[in-house]
């Protein structure tokens, strides 16, 4: 019977100006980590190690400040990791693009924490194994940098590598941390511009993804 029947094409909306356009669909729904309550502990501290960087970019803090803009964390981690801090301590910037947005930002967190404060979050963290290996990733990113352990560029670009990674410790992960370790130890022009913060860390990570 098919041969029979004609069959019409499904009518299109029209722009008013050209021929049928398909009709784009409505938005995705959000997701969990989407929401402004759930807080990715590691997403926290890798935005305030850019924050904090010296000779940040301009691009980077306001990338940064942009993201947390769209996150509500708890009091506990706002104190515990320090980020209120950090985005108090831009509200002075040079920049006034970057002074203005992290005053928004702080005033968002400190009048929703103020009406807000029994509420509470969900706070996404890494397991005990996870955070060894990074350990170690950072340990061997001060080595060759020339920097004591703790130190913060080298924490900053581990964060880096990580979130590239998808926040996965996977084969990826695995190869960029020895590959950004054997290029800072044996080219000192590359670790002087990273160190002097001419080379930004995530184009720096960015070059090296395997």
């Amino acid at each position: 019977m098919d041969r029979f029947l004609i069959r019409n094409p499904k009518p299109q909306a029209r722009d008013e100006k050209g021929p049928a356009v398909k009709k784009k669909g409505s938005m995705g729904q959000a997701t969990l980590f989407s929401l402004k309550r759930v807080v990715v502990l590691e997403d926290i501290k890798r935005w305030k190690c850019i924050l904090e960087l010296p000779s940040q970019t301009k691009e980077n803090l306001m990338e940064a400040l942009s993201q947390l803009k769209k996150k509500i964390p708890s009091e506990e981690v706002i104190r515990t990791t320090k980020i209120g801090e950090a985005v108090e301590g831009l509200q002075t910037h040079s920049d006034s693009e970057v002074s203005e947005l992290a005053k928004e930002v702080y005033s968002q967190w400190e009048t929703f924490l103020r009406e807000n404060r029994c509420k509470p979050t969900i706070e996404v963290r890494s397991d005990a194994t996870t955070e060894k290996l990074r350990s170690n990733a950072r340990r061997m990113l001060c080595e060759a940098l020339e920097k004591e352990v703790g130190d913060s560029l080298a924490e900053c670009i581990e964060r880096e590598v990580f979130h590239q990674s998808s926040r996965l410790i996977n084969v990826h992960y695995r190869r960029t941390v020895r590959t950004l370790v054997f290029a800072l130890k044996h080219k000192p022009e590359m670790r002087s511009q990273v160190k002097d913060g001419h080379l930004p860390v995530n184009q720096l990570v960015q070059t090296h993804k395997k």
